[in-house]
């Protein structure tokens, strides 16, 4: 199963490919994605993207997840979340989210089985 290429993104709206969801933030795995709301786990721009944010896609047995800080980079990611991934011997990138889509649709054409966890929004 191979990861769906990212669409579309502008401020506040994602599109998946293959997906009919219009997406704010998004989780996105090889097979699939869905809407990824704060509110499962209490996330807010600080202390950022926990590991109960990324649990999920790591899961999902990806390789290598991207991480959208958002557009203006607002969304933190403390280094637990990083060590997180690492201790999983997953790849982890952590960058603005224009940035982190274009990564990750680089990983998907590359073959690789990439996750994301994207923020579409400051």
């Amino acid at each position: 199963m191979t990861s769906p290429e990212i669409a579309s993104l502008s401020w506040g709206q994602m599109k998946i490919k293959g997906s009919n969801t219009t997406y704010k933030d998004c989780k996105v795995w090889p097979g699939g994605s869905r809407t990824w709301d704060w509110r499962e786990t209490g996330t807010e721009h600080s202390p950022g993207v926990q590991p109960a944010d990324v649990k999920e896609v790591v899961e999902k047995g990806v390789q290598t997840l991207v991480i959208g800080r958002g557009m203006s980079e607002a969304l933190k990611v403390p280094s637990s979340t990083v060590e997180y991934l690492k201790k999983h011997g997953i790849d982890v990138r952590v960058l603005q989210t224009e940035q982190a889509v274009k990564e990750y649709n680089a990983l998907v054409a590359q073959g690789v089985r990439v996750g994301g966890v994207f923020h579409s929004t400051c």
